[in-house]
């Protein structure tokens, strides 16, 4: 539950400063229990980046749909809190490219 709200409250801190930033990441390598143990700010921003990705695939019009952002989220985070192991784009293919 918890995690569901530091979730909602990422989604909320889109105007906060960016996060220190690498060169590259590869989401590939990333599990469920780092992603979890993630900064509120750096969760917000791969989440908005998984988010835009999904919807690319899908050939979405160019809109955020904030409540649908948000219950993905939460589908994400959830399914991520049951599943530490499991990769995060394993993860995001199971709740987010639907």
């Amino acid at each position: 539950m918890r995690f569901i709200v530091a979730l909602s409250l990422a989604v909320l801190c889109f105007a906060a400063p960016a996060p220190a930033r690498a060169d590259s990441v590869d989401l590939s390598t990333i599990k469920c229990a780092d992603f979890i143990k993630m900064s509120k700010d750096n969760i917000g921003v791969y989440l908005m980046w998984l988010h835009g990705y999904y919807a690319g695939k899908a050939d979405s019009a160019a809109v955020i749909d904030f409540d649908k952002f948000t219950k993905d989220a939460e589908k994400l985070g959830k399914y991520c809190g049951e599943n530490p192991d499991h990769g995060l784009i394993t993860a995001s293919d199971k709740n987010l490219g639907e």
